[in-house]
């Protein structure tokens, strides 16, 4: 997991190996894609109010009580744009509906991803603000349920 991550930077978010272990273990959902049983794909889900440092994390907090929140989602080099992004998601979207709760993420503004921007606005995410720090700014997206 800690490869493909590396290999989505900087639109996933640097962490350690360890970070992603803590990560898996605070989630709620956790996905991986599979390729002839190796991983190629994952996606890491939190509830609200986890033992999470993250900034982007704590902004959805401090304004929604209840929410799935798409802390990364990273695709290996190699096997990006065949769809496996969009077969996570629909996984996540599936929670989403079957409990009731909105999908928040968030999207690099500075640096920009704009390929990630038109990915989640073409799964009905709606922007709900800016959050500017010192040496990132993002776009803060929720989808309803």
């Amino acid at each position: 997991m800690w490869e493909i991550n590396e290999q989505g930077l900087p639109g996933t978010g640097k962490v350690s190996e360890t970070e992603i272990i803590h990560l898996m273990n605070i989630s709620e959902v956790c996905l991986g894609a599979f390729h002839d049983d190796t991983l190629i794909g994952f996606v890491i889900c939190l509830l609200p109010n986890k033992d999470y440092g993250s900034l982007n994390y704590s902004w959805f907090n401090q304004r929604y009580d209840d929410f799935i929140y798409v802390d990364r989602i990273a695709i290996g080099k190699q096997h990006r744009n065949n769809g496996i992004g969009t077969e996570l998601y629909e996984k996540v979207i599936q929670y989403s509906t079957e409990n009731k709760m909105p999908i928040a993420a968030e999207v690099s503004l500075d640096p920009p991803n704009e390929g990630s921007d038109r990915f989640h606005l073409r799964h009905l995410f709606k922007s709900v603000g800016e959050f500017h720090q010192e040496k990132k700014s993002v776009t803060m997206y929720i989808r309803d349920f």
